[in-house]
């Protein structure tokens, strides 16, 4: 196959060439592209020499992988790469970007470009185009996401880097699917008020969920934590936290004290989220032994139900409805929910399991926006 260009807004997709062997080797330097892609390390210009003379070039000439250099239109410098590698009737799609071009769509241009070549009856009329990417690579899954794929899911070990196996993530794209976000990908916002710091978790906050998650009284409640919970468990759940908002079906915070927001006090989540009409979620959460009873958690779920049912224009989630459920015995839950205003709507008998084993009836509550007053909503 003859190497070919293909243009588009703002971006141009040509086969790379040895004249870009510097400029490879510059860009191939980023600490990051190093720990998100399997390119060598060290990099040496000899590796970009032969990425293009004995890889790049002679795949174009077999037919059966396509890599084009994404270059500035106009200055026609070397942005990043891109390919598609065929097996059958799909792709595999890769991609990676210079430091200098990220923020700007770059990518997400040339992927669109690629993809309706690769899927269109004149290009390589492929009937699927299959994305991988490290777990944790998020400027990849935010591409991913851009144009129209659906994220499928984790492979334990799905990809080698540097003889490892790596947990990966993986998306298709199918022929006739729109390039553009079939879901929500959902902030998740620092919320202030009543002298708390509602945040993202981070990594660092997983001592402090280890000792709250593994707190006799929360397990007696929260029967489904694992035994023992450790380390291992904690940054597993905050990996999880930012899966669930990039796939726009949850958003979960760290509860901090205002003057320290170093430390997380609890948990407050807004999972299971439904759009349509009407549009809901589920609320949940748990104090750390050190704040329990201090109204720490009822000023918490005040934030975030505010948050729940604040407009998507002015960056809430616009929701209808929250749904909230507590096990049979867990006054203090009640309390926290019918403080704001949560109504009991029901029971559900021998539904909650706790950590002795025993099933209780489950009681549930709800909450329209109607409940609350103006000031409430508005905090």
């Amino acid at each position: 196959m003859e190497t070919f260009e293909l243009r588009g807004d703002g971006v141009l997709l040509s086969a790379p060439s040895v004249d870009d062997v510097p400029r490879i080797t510059a860009i191939c330097q980023d600490t990051e592209l190093q720990r998100w892609t399997a390119v060598p390390v060290p990099y040496t210009e000899n590796d970009a020499a032969s990425f293009v003379t004995d890889y790049a070039l002679p795949a174009w000439e077999a037919g059966t992988e396509l890599t084009w250099a994404v270059r500035d239109p106009e200055e026609r410098r070397v942005l990043g790469m891109i390919g598609v590698k065929r097996e059958g009737g799909n792709g595999q799609l890769g991609f990676w970007l210079a430091s200098d071009a990220r923020g700007q769509r770059v990518m997400s241009r040339a992927v669109r470009l690629v993809a309706e070549y690769s899927f269109s009856p004149d290009g390589l009329a492929l009937s699927h185009l299959i994305w991988w990417a490290f777990v944790g690579n998020w400027d990849s899954r935010r591409v991913a996401w851009a144009t129209g794929f659906r994220i499928e899911g984790t492979v334990r070990g799905g990809q080698t880097q540097r003889g490892q196996a790596v947990d990966s993530w993986v998306g298709s794209l199918r022929a006739g699917d729109p390039m553009q976000p079939a879901t929500r990908w959902l902030n998740i916002p620092v919320l202030n008020g009543d002298g708390l710091t509602l945040r993202p978790w981070r990594p660092d906050d997983a001592d402090a969920m280890v000792e709250g998650c593994s707190d006799p009284r929360t397990r007696y409640w929260l029967s489904n934590l694992s035994l023992p919970y450790g380390q291992e468990q904690a940054l597993a759940y905050i990996q999880d936290t930012w899966v669930s908002a990039a796939d726009g079906t949850a958003v979960n915070w760290a509860i901090t004290l205002a003057d320290d927001e170093s430390l997380p006090v609890g948990a407050v989540s807004v999972v299971r989220i439904r759009m349509g009409r009407p549009a809901f979620a589920t609320i949940g959460y748990w104090s750390h032994p050190a704040v329990r009873g201090s109204g720490v958690m009822s000023r918490a779920l005040g934030l975030a139900v505010r948050h729940a049912f604040a407009a998507t224009e002015s960056g809430g989630l616009g929701l209808d409805r929250l749904e909230l459920g507590r096990a049979e015995g867990n006054d203090a839950s009640a309390h926290v929910a019918e403080t704001n205003g949560f109504r009991h709507i029901g029971r559900v008998r021998a539904a909650e399991p706790l950590g002795d084993g025993t099933l209780v009836d489950l009681h549930r509550y709800d909450l329209l926006p109607s409940d609350l007053l103006p000031s409430d909503l508005h905090g």
